[in-house]
């Protein structure tokens, strides 16, 4: 049974595959009769309150065919205590693939291990894949416009600089993904936000290197990057220490005068919610640089191929 916990779970060659059957998804989107769920079902569950993530999966799995089943955390038994391993057994004689959005990795991996279904990550504390693949996806368009077979070689040697909260889940799968895809990941934040454990032990567990660099200087980072790349300061659950974190994270803001530092022409991204002001200023965020939107549409297209690739592993 193949699952999408992690970056890693894709090879290169298959990230290849995904971006290209991303991208003709997205030229047929209306005017494709290719149906890769066809009268399937699949369960959405999110412990997490979500926009982006919610509509273009629900809106990705009723396009490919399939019936997207919503499931809130909270009104189901699992919120009073039922296991997730009997939630997970259960759930496998409904379903035919589930996506879960959620806190702890580990809830994941036990989906993963107890159910008979594919488990697709939607987000954890740990990880956001799904996101990493649509931001590569995104920048590959321009890298190598009109050439999808050629989407995952054209990443290879670029560089992009994370600022800010570098030991979030965003920061981890630009860490693990861009090991396996030949990025250059330059981070830079507060010497108290580097990379972890989990995620150095994540890559020493797939056998790729720590090809990463953290700085506490956001300039370092900036320095000749194809994309500069940030996230919010504040993530659900961390409102206590709000204060702090825009006192500690301020000089990791992107603005004009860091966008500067970057290749010219280089693009600006961010996974959304933005917060202007805050982890960048709203002369970048709205800027010509800026590809925020079509990075959130992406999501869509990405999702899709992820899940026809799934599918079709499954048979």
């Amino acid at each position: 049974m193949r699952h999408f916990l992690k970056e890693t779970d894709l090879t290169v060659a298959e990230t290849a595959q995904v971006f290209a059957a991303a991208a003709a998804l997205k030229a047929s989107r209306g005017k494709s009769d290719a149906l890769a769920l066809a009268r399937q079902s699949w369960g959405l569950m999110f412990f997490k309150k979500s926009t982006r993530t919610r509509v273009s999966f629900q809106v990705g799995v009723h396009e490919l065919g399939g019936m997207p089943v919503m499931l809130n955390a909270d009104d189901l038994q699992i919120s009073r205590g039922e296991t997730v391993a009997d939630t997970a057994r259960v759930l496998s004689r409904y379903l035919h693939g589930m996506v879960i959005r959620c806190h702890e990795h580990s809830l994941l991996e036990e989906f993963a291990r107890c159910g008979t279904m594919p488990i697709v990550n939607a987000l954890s504390d740990f990880l956001h894949p799904c996101q990493f693949m649509t931001d590569m996806f995104t920048l590959a368009e321009r890298f190598s416009p009109g050439r999808p077979e050629q989407f995952a070689a054209s990443l290879k040697g670029k560089k992009v600089a994370f600022l800010g909260d570098t030991a979030c889940n965003m920061a981890n799968s630009f860490v693990l993904g861009g090991a396996a895809l030949g990025v250059e990941i330059a981070l830079a934040g507060p010497a108290g936000y580097a990379p972890g454990a989990e995620i150095r032990a994540q890559l020493k567990k797939d056998g790729l290197p720590e090809t990463f660099t953290f700085s506490t200087d956001p300039a370092v980072a900036v320095k000749g990057a194809d994309m500069v790349y940030t996230d919010v300061w504040v993530s659900m659950g961390m409102e206590a220490e709000k204060a702090e974190r825009l006192r500690t994270m301020q000089p990791y803001q992107v603005n004009a005068k860091l966008m500067g530092l970057a290749k010219p022409g280089a693009y600006f991204m961010h996974c959304l919610p933005a917060h202007p002001g805050e982890e960048v200023s709203a002369e970048v965020l709205e800027g010509k640089q800026s590809i925020i939107f079509d990075q959130a549409e992406n999501r869509l297209h990405v999702q899709k191929a992820i899940l026809a690739h799934l599918a079709a592993a499954r048979g």
